[in-house]
């Protein structure tokens, strides 16, 4: 673990987004700050940016340890060896002139890169206690959070550090959105809409505050509503990284809540899986958005085998268990038993292992496997596993997928107790929708 005991909180340079540095020279902070604000907003060229950042300024300890971070978020294993090359590069340049900023960064990162999310989003946390106002903090914490299923945390963060916040200060915006979402994320949709919206009017390119709004109006079933929205902010998320294929399956979502099927294939095509790419975000907004038609008994061709032969590849991987499911569903789809029996082995083994991950496979990644590969049998009750499914980490509308799954599971085994109260559960968080037709459970 990184630790040089207390240094000046403030010491050195400061960016414009409040990122205290010891050194650097001004086009290698500005550098680093572009690419800061790209990461808040989602950009293509955020990576050049931060490679600039290292190239003006090698000694930068926050650009090397980002860039270890950002491959950490990514949840594949030739991603986490990167960070730990990164992470390699920002401990060579930490010295006892380093800031309070720089080792808190390079101590979160030491943090994820064991496995333990929820931990490094602590130490940005208790930094951010200190530097309240520090851009690239607020979005790592959230983001941190997000993907570890702690949406209450996410909320907790943004709430601590908004009274700190000016609307003239530089990212205000983006923490904004950031806020918006850990609302949205702990059913607070009145305010959470309210806050998404002025985030995208402080700062137009915050496709994280779009995106709040987008969730909004998925959870409380207003479709249209949601496809005005993201049609209306099409200018600002069409031009993000491959986030633009996630708001692109919000938008599939609300087509085919509509029963627009035809809409819902030509934007799969177009927008959501435009590539073959293997992130572990891409792959499992076009599983999910698959797998939705396929309860609806649509026709979606020869889709399933492009993502098939990607779990094929990676049934071995367990990085994330949220991304190793959706690569199951992949499998079950196409029928491939042999590979689907391999990812259930795998995650039995992974929740033998250490870190947070460890947890998520043993409590609730091995029985939703088992029961999505149709071992429901040897799964256990399914409401236990509903109830657990914030474990997972993404979104609530993200893990909808399994809420579905195991409704209809228990819809299937006539067992209209267990099916009462996981769609209870499930109307915790939203509202019903035309998904209760499907499953034939309107009245349960």
């Amino acid at each position: 673990m990184t630790h040089l005991g207390p240094q000046r909180a403030a010491a050195g340079r400061t960016d414009r987004f409040g990122m205290a540095h010891a050194g650097g020279s001004r086009p290698a902070l500005k550098a680093f700050a572009d690419a800061v604000r790209g990461l808040a907003a989602y950009r293509p060229e955020a990576p050049a940016a931060l490679i600039q950042a290292i190239e003006a300024a090698p000694g930068l300890t926050a650009a090397h340890a980002l860039r270890g971070m950002t491959e950490v978020l990514r949840s594949l294993p030739v991603a986490v060896d990167a960070a730990r090359l990164a992470r390699e590069a920002a401990c060579a340049t930490l010295s006892e002139a380093s800031t309070a900023d720089e080792t808190a960064l390079c101590e979160a990162l030491d943090a994820a890169l064991e496995g333990r999310l929820l931990a490094a989003a602590d130490v940005l946390d208790a930094q951010l206690v200190r530097r309240p106002g520090v851009l690239l903090f607020v979005k790592l914490a959230t983001m941190l959070r997000f993907v570890a299923g702690d949406g209450a945390g996410m909320r907790q963060t943004t709430a601590r550090v908004l009274p700190a916040w000016s609307p003239v200060q530089p990212g205000y915006g983006f923490v904004l959105g950031c806020h918006a979402f850990g609302l949205e994320e702990t059913g607070a949709y009145v305010a959470a809409e309210r806050a998404g919206r002025r985030a995208v009017e402080h700062e137009p390119q915050d496709a994280w505050g779009i995106h709040a709004v987008a969730h909004v109006y998925e959870m409380t079933a207003q479709p249209l509503a949601g496809i005005a929205w993201l049609e209306r902010c099409r200018p600002a998320w069409s031009g993000c990284n491959n986030f633009a294929f996630h708001l692109a399956w919000h938008l599939a979502l609300f087509h085919l809540e509509q029963g627009r099927h035809d809409r819902v294939l030509e934007l799969y095509d177009r927008e959501v899986r435009p590539t073959e790419s293997e992130e572990y975000r891409d792959v499992a907004n076009a599983a999910s958005l698959l797998w939705r038609l396929r309860q609806e008994g649509v026709d979606v061709g020869n889709r399933w085998a492009e993502l098939a032969g990607i779990a094929r590849r990676r049934r071995h991987e367990t990085v994330l268990i949220f991304a190793t499911l959706h690569r199951l569903l992949a499998l079950v789809a196409v029928g491939d038993r042999a590979a689907a029996a391999e990812t259930l082995a795998a995650i039995a083994a992974a929740g033998r292992g250490g870190g947070d991950q460890a947890h998520v496979a043993a409590t609730v990644g091995l029985p939703l496997a088992r029961a999505v590969a149709g071992r429901d049998e040897d799964a256990g009750p399914l409401p236990r596993i509903a109830w657990a499914l914030d474990a997972l980490g993404g979104s609530a509308a993200q893990r909808d997928v399994f809420m579905r799954t195991l409704a209809a599971l228990a819809v299937a085994r006539r067992d209209p107790a267990a099916s009462s109260e996981i769609l209870a559960l499930r109307r915790r968080l939203r509202r019903d929708d035309r998904f209760l037709a499907v499953l034939g459970a309107g009245d349960e």
